[in-house]
Parts: structure tokens; C-alpha cells; sequence
């Protein structure tokens, strides 16, 4: 075997960069004494010393190497978790930068460091290799939806396939899968614009985990960042992951992935050694006094993102994902800690947010955040600036509220429909901002949001301790009563103003048997249960993403705040009781208010037309069955909760009959008086 050699190459890119008759190798590292680059061949491992430095940046070329080599680094340095240092060359390290592993990531024992020295048992035979890999950036024919026109699906990439009948047996699970004819299909069918994948980079199965015969289904315990996760392909990971985008691409659907940047999955001071933590653990973790690990994200480390190695791995990750692998925007799981600056503060200048905004190609992509995580100041919904938009957990909650029939609520619904603009109508950012959703990942199905009082997380062997206990679910008996609910909440949910999401399976009717934090479950708890689809259910959420679409009026950018409009002298949002009349602030006050109808126009601060010359008129009933008055005019009922399968109707009468729990919408050209 030709015997191997190294110079020192270039500082940069950082990571495994194929091409002038080998690859070079760069990577950051400001406490490291030496570097090792480990290139495997079977089970034979090659060590070679990196000799440049550039500042920070270790940086060597191996002349005749080519892409498919499997590679990682053994790090030197002082063993001072005092101090903040962590180094072990026992321990084989996975690229930063690794844009493939050969494997997925599942604790060993000899991964672990040391309690008071270092840990002296060799990883390599149980770490995943790194893999050079060939980088290209396609010419991406994306979809380019508007946020206005944006109706997400979230969906794990696993779970939405694992049962479905018409996928093929060796595709579920898997990219291909995903992107499999049957599953656009039925994405299309919808009228989805886009589709929000649970975390899709190569992640840790945890020691507890493991130790209790679970893996890590949700993947929220980030290593490899740059790869995409080795157990949904076959032998080409990125390749079959393109392919799955050029798939959505060509059907009109964008993919959003849910990435997690605000710790990994090496854990606290007693979790493994797998990469960060062994290549700089002081540069890359916020660390407090005694080198102990700041810990505001519930998962025993935070990364730094103040520190600008941090904050380069964050950047030239998205940027990876965005030129190289053609997604179109990210969910940030937690993002409050993203936001944090130098002193561990939430800002809305932060480093990573600023870095964000003046990025030529991350500003351009869809940013979702996640406004919130577990240190002090972490409830940050509101607080982030253009051009990102935020999960409202507020419509989430104050949505299901209502409809359970908690008391005074109504006026908490209202502020949900139009917008939530109290939260997000500051600094020019639309209406938008909002990303409303009724369920998610991290919680109940919609069908066990009504078949449930408490969650059923006994699955998960932490004696149903974990997971939310504030649900604000009911367990209705009655199949009818589930079904009006159900419809209901989804109705809300797609015809407020702001970006619906959806959660995958909720459209037929999918339950997890009441477990609201199936994070471990990785089987039919988990998986979307195809076998029975309500497409009664399924149906009717295609109906309203179809009226959404239909009627620009309900997906404005601009706030509604019942303003006057200049071209017809009326206001843009007039709230109404049954009677007709106008709520009163005692009507608002009163804790016994069940309904409320809303007339809508296109906002009165925007020009004249610019959602649509008509107004439509919505009724929301979480009451019993009553009569309500129609504003003045012609009206056309698109749609009513109660006869989901009823076709649109002409409605000449003054008043309408709603039943218990349903949403009724009506529609009508702007009159020749209106303008």
C-alpha cells in the first residue's frame, strides 16, 4: 500500500476539501498543543500530524487521497476540566465539518471521559469515521414560495413513511421514501407548500437511552451537523438527500429543516468525547466558573455561540445546507440561545442574529425560531427581528383554550386570528411572523388533543414524568364531539392570519395512544399510522388549505387593526357578536363569551387591493348551538365545520344557525358602495 504523506496545505475551507490531486484538511481548534489526522483503510488506521497552523486552524494535504476516505482526528492538549479543557487522544474525533459519516452515532462506553483523568480506552472501533466527501453547488430550481403563501408540514423523516402502504417496503424510512410518489402525492393533494423536517443531521443515540433498549428518534442530540443522518439512506447520504429535494422542488414544495445549534450531543461533564468537546471543549461551550458547563437548554451544554469558531461552524453549516443540499430555510430549535450574547443574555443583536441578517444567502431563506429555551430570559416569543418568524406557542395554547371552553377566552382567540400583532407588529415585520399551529411534534396529535385529559408517556420509562403536563386537552367520549373539535381547531388554526403549520398525520386522523413526548419512540407509537386514514378528515384540511389559498384576504402581510380604509371608508377588522352588534369591552370581559364572528378586508394601511377586493366573514362557536346575524350584504358560506362535506352555498338569509363547536366562513365581493 502506497504509504501516506502530508504538507501543510491551506487554512481554508475548514473541513475535508477534495481536489488538486488529494484533500486538505482544516480544522479550528485555538488550545489544541497538536493534531493528529487519522485516515482508516479497513480497520488499519494511518496517523499523520498536521503540521500548518494559521491562527486557529490546523491545516494539512494528503497528496493521492480522493473522496470516500474515511477519516477523523485524535486532538493533544491539557487535561484541565477545571479550566475548561477536555483533550483525550484516546479518543477519535468526528469532523466538525463532515459532510458524511460511514455510520449512525450510538453510545459505547469507550466514548466516555474521564470522571477526575482522562479516559485511556482507544474509540476508533466504535466512533463513526468521517468521509470526504465531493462538494458541489447545483443550480437548486426552487419553488420560491411567499411567506403568505406558506402552509408547512411538519413530519418526521422517518416516521411519515414506516407504514405507509404504497411506499415500498426497502424505501420506508428513508430520503427516497420521503420523496416517494405516494407521499407527493399526497403533500400535492393537501396543498402544502412546504414541508418542515425533524432533525435530519447525523445525531447521538444516548446513554440512558440505550441502556433502556430506546434509541433517539427525534434526533435532537446533534453531532455531525454538516452530514445528513446515516440511518434514513443507503450508501450515498447526500446524494439521496438532493435527490429527495430536487423531488419536492419539482413538485412545487419547499423543505425546511428543524436544526439544533444550540447544544450537541455530547451532554454535561459526564457524557462522551466524540468531537467538539475534544477538539476545543473551552472554545466551543459556554462554560462557567470551575470550567462547569452553562447549561439553558435542558441538555447538560450550550454552545458558544459569542465565540467566533462557534459562530463560523453555525454559519458555514446553514450556508452548506443551503448551496450544497438545496433546502430553502430552518426551524431553530430553541433559538433563544442562539440569541444570547458575550454575557449570556437574550439580544436582539446577538452575534448569531446579526451575522444572520448581513449573510447574503441565509437572509434570503425561510427562518423559523423557536423563541424560547430553559435559562433566564428564555421566553423570548416577539423578540426577534426580520426576517425571521417564530413558533406562537400563544396561539397554540390560547386555540385549544377556547374550543375546550375555558372561560374568557374569546378575547385571547380574537388576538390570535388577527395576527398576534401585540406580539409581532413591531419594526416593519408582517403579519407573517406569526407561525400558527395547534400541534406539533412536541406534544399530543390533534386526535389525542380530544381523546385525552393527561399525556400516556409511560412508553418513555421515566414514570410518566417528561413531557408537558399543561396540554389543555379533553378526553371527549362522544366519537362526534371529537370529530367537531377536531375540525374546529384546524379551521382556526388555517384561516388566521399569520403561517399555518401542520402536523403530519393530523389530516387522517393519527394518534400516538395519548404519549405527548414520543422523543424515544422509534415504532408504532411514533411512526404515522397509515393502515386506517380518516379521509373524511383528510378531505375536509384539504378544503380549507384550499380557501386559504383561494382568498388572499386571509394570508395578508400587513396587521389588521381595525383601521379605516381610504378607498371605502370602512375598516379593515370589525369583530361582531351573534346579534350583529359590535363587542363592547364588557362583552370582551365577559368570561362566559363562547362566540365571536370577525369581518375581514384587506388591511387598511397597505394599498388599496393589495389582498384581494373582497371581504370575508368568519364565525368561531365554542358554544351550543345558535343563530347569528350576518353584517349587511350578500354573502356566499364557503364553508361550515359542522357539514364538512356541505358544497359552498349562496346564503340570501339575514341570519345563519351555527352548531355546538364549529366555524362557519362566508365570503362576498367588495360592493360598488364599499369602494
Amino acid at each position: 500500500m502506497r504509504k501516506l504523506t502530508i504538507t501543510p496545505g491551506r487554512p481554508d475551507p475548514l473541513g475535508a476539501t477534495p481536489g488538486d490531486g488529494g484533500v486538505n484538511f482544516a480544522l479550528a481548534s485555538v488550545h489544541a498543543e497538536a493534531v493528529e489526522l487519522c485516515l482508516f483503510t479497513g480497520e488499519d488506521e494511518t496517523r499523520l500530524e498536521v503540521p500548518g497552523r494559521a491562527g486557529p486552524v490546523w491545516h494539512g494535504f494528503v497528496p493521492g487521497l480522493k473522496p470516500g476516505a474515511r477519516y477523523g482526528y485524535r486532538v493533544h492538549g491539557r487535561w484541565a476540566p477545571e479550566e475548561g479543557h477536555r483533550f483525550n487522544p484516546h479518543k477519535l474525533l468526528i469532523d466538525p465539518y463532515a459532510r458524511q459519516l460511514d455510520a449512525k452515532i450510538t453510545w459505547q462506553a469507550a466514548m466516555q471521559q474521564g470522571k477526575t483523568k482522562p479516559d485511556r480506552r482507544d474509540s476508533a472501533r466504535v466512533v463513526p469515521a468521517s468521509v470526504v466527501a465531493e462538494i458541489a453547488r447545483p443550480n437548486w430550481q426552487r419553488p420560491g414560495h411567499s411567506w403568505a403563501e406558506t402552509v408547512i408540514y411538519e413530519a418526521h423523516p422517518k416516521g411519515l413513511t414506516m407504514t405507509h402502504p404504497e411506499v415500498p417496503e426497502a424505501l420506508c424510512g428513508t430520503w427516497a421514501g420521503l420523496a416517494s410518489d405516494p407521499i407527493l402525492a399526497h403533500l400535492s393533494d393537501l396543498g402544502v407548500t412546504a414541508i418542515e423536517l425533524l432533525p435530519s443531521c447525523a445525531f447521538l443515540d444516548d446513554r440512558f437511552l440505550v441502556e433502556k433498549g430506546l434509541s433517539n428518534y427525534w434526533g435532537y442530540q446533534p453531532i455531525g451537523v454538516f452530514a445528513p443522518e446515516p440511518r434514513y439512506s443507503g450508501p450515498d447520504p447526500r446524494g439521496e438527500f438532493r435527490e429527495m429535494v430536487r423531488r419536492f422542488h419539482a413538485a412545487g414544495i419547499e423543505v425546511i429543516l428543524d436544526v439544533v445549534f444550540n447544544h450537541t450531543g455530547e451532554g454535561d461533564a459526564r457524557g462522551p468525547i466524540l468531537s467538539l468537546r475534544g477538539i476545543d471543549n473551552a472554545s466551543y461551550y459556554r462554560l462557567g466558573p470551575g470550567g462547569a458547563y452553562i447549561d439553558e437548554t435542558g441538555t447538560g451544554n450550550t454552545l458558544n455561540l459569542a465565540n467566533p469558531l462557534g459562530l463560523r461552524l453555525v454559519m458555514d453549516c446553514l450556508r452548506h445546507w443551503v448551496e450544497e443540499m438545496g433546502v430553502d430555510g430552518f426551524r431553530f430549535d430553541l433559538a433563544a440561545t442562539l440569541a444570547r450574547g458575550g454575557t449570556g443574555a437574550v439580544e436582539a443583536h446577538a452575534p448569531f442574529l446579526t451575522a444572520i441578517l448581513q449573510d447574503p444567502v441565509l437572509r434570503g431563506v425561510k427562518l423559523i425560531a423557536e423563541p424560547w429555551d430553559v435559562g433566564p430570559g428564555g421566553y423570548y416569543l416577539g423578540g426577534f427581528p426580520h426576517p425571521f418568524c417564530e413558533w406562537n406557542d400563544r396561539f397554540r395554547d390560547d386555540t385549544r383554550r377556547f374550543w375546550r371552553g375555558d372561560r374568557g377566552m374569546a378575547g385571547d382567540l380574537a388576538r390570535r386570528v388577527a395576527g398576534s400583532a401585540e406580539l409581532f407588529d413591531q419594526h416593519g415585520r408582517p403579519a407573517t411572523a406569526s407561525v400558527n399551529f395547534v400541534t406539533a411534534h412536541d406534544g399530543f396529535t390533534l386526535q389525542d388533543l380530544v381523546s385525552y385529559g393527561e399525556k400516556r408517556n409511560h412508553a418513555n420509562g421515566e414514570n410518566n414524568r417528561d413531557g408537558h403536563d399543561a396540554n389543555f386537552s379533553e378526553a371527549l367520549e362522544d366519537r362526534e364531539a371529537q370529530e367537531a373539535r377536531k375540525r374546529a381547531l384546524l379551521a382556526t388554526m388555517l384561516l388566521s392570519q399569520g403561517a399555518p403549520m401542520l402536523l403530519a398525520g393530523d389530516e387522517i386522523g393519527n394518534s400516538q395512544g395519548g404519549n405527548n413526548n414520543a422523543y424515544a419512540q422509534d415504532n408504532e407509537i411514533g411512526w404515522i399510522d397509515w393502515s386506517s386514514p380518516d379521509e373524511t378528515l383528510r378531505a375536509f384540511t384539504r378544503r380549507l388549505i384550499a380557501i386559504r389559498k383561494d382568498h388572499r384576504v386571509l394570508r395578508q402581510t400587513r396587521f389588521l387593526h381595525s383601521l379605516t380604509r381610504k378607498q371605502d371608508g370602512i375598516r379593515d377588522l370589525i369583530w361582531r357578536l351573534a346579534s350583529g352588534a359590535e363587542p363592547q369591552p364588557a362583552d370582551w370581559n365577559d368570561p362566559e363569551l363562547r362566540f365571536i364572528g370577525v369581518e375581514i378586508r384587506g388591511a387598511a394601511e397597505g394599498p388599496a387591493g393589495e389582498a384581494g377586493s373582497e371581504a370575508v366573514y368568519l364565525i368561531f362557536n365554542a358554544g351550543g348551538d345558535c343563530s347569528a346575524t350576518l353584517p349587511p350584504g350578500r354573502w356566499t358560506r364557503l364553508l361550515d365545520t359542522a357539514r364538512p362535506e356541505a358544497p359552498e352555498e349562496l346564503f340570501d338569509a339575514a341570519e345563519t344557525c351555527l352548531a355546538a363547536q364549529s366555524v362557519q366562513v362566508f365570503t362576498r365581493a367588495t360592493s360598488q358602495e364599499e369602494q
